[in-house]
């Protein structure tokens, strides 16, 4: 029966997103608040019938963000990604090149500021994105970042990228980290949507400044262990993360000595 209803949820959803972006065409013409509110119609709606139809709630715990800044988030599955953007009242994502020319998601990701990127060309990118910024033509938001960059099953293991230090260096601001354990109910692939209550945490933010290796490990060591407190929550066996032994941040101030030695 949750097998039936998941295809339900599943058929609702994709067909749901076409009709919501037909009906807010003019609004997404005339301005990116029209884009973004049309967005934000899609993932609360789209989360009411999560409920609805397969019994999967969702809570969103911690202190949204506000104002300019980073929020490098764990990803498991779609669901995270319509739960960082609720939450989020200025949020845009940095996306793979290739969605900018997704059907209706593509053409409101774009509209709302969006950052495209092609493989290997992040910087300029986010050259281009810091300048409309001082120029006036792009509002200051937040900017949602996977730091992973793809999604990661629970109980699989990922490294993160040092493209979220560059970002982080580059824009000079706070980085909020998040914790989730929606794969758990929505898993990476596959069909079934399990009910329960999915959990998207936003943890104690990384001041700027810090060095690579400091903020690297403080990154992870908040992400993973959150994410981990949060699938044991619902009843996933988690193994302890390696960057959970002993202190994550004396052990980044020794590697920062080691660089500069």
């Amino acid at each position: 029966m949750q097998y039936f209803r998941s295809l339900i949820f599943n058929v609702a959803m994709y067909a749901w997103m076409p009709i919501c972006g037909l009906i807010y065409l003019p609004r997404m013409i005339a301005s990116p608040d029209g884009a973004r509110r049309a967005m934000d119609v899609y993932a609360n709606t789209t989360l009411k019938m999560l409920e609805a139809i397969c019994g999967l709630s969702c809570e969103l715990r911690g202190t949204p963000p506000s104002g300019g800044l980073l929020v490098a988030a764990k990803h498991q599955s779609f669901l995270d990604v319509i739960l960082l953007w609720s939450a989020a009242p200025r949020g845009f994502f940095i996306m793979k090149s290739i969605l900018a020319y997704a059907p209706v998601l593509g053409q409101y990701a774009l509209r709302v500021g969006c950052v495209p990127v092609q493989r290997g060309k992040r910087g300029e990118a986010i050259k281009r994105m810091l300048a409309e910024i001082r120029s006036g033509k792009r509002e200051d938001g937040q900017l949602l970042i996977y730091p992973q960059g793809t999604r990661v099953a629970p109980g699989a293991t990922r490294p993160y990228k040092v493209g979220t230090f560059a970002l982080y260096e580059q824009l000079g601001q706070t980085c909020v980290p998040v914790a989730t354990n929606v794969g758990v109910f929505w898993p990476k692939r596959g069909l079934l949507r399990k009910p329960g209550r999915a959990v998207m945490e936003f943890l104690e933010p990384i001041p700027p400044g810090l060095g690579r290796a400091q903020f690297m490990a403080l990154l992870e060591e908040r992400v993973e262990g959150g994410s981990n407190r949060l699938m044991a929550e619902a009843g996933f066996p988690v193994a302890q993360h390696p960057t959970l032994e002993g202190d994550p941040v004396a052990d980044a101030a020794h590697d920062v000595a080691q660089e500069k030695t």
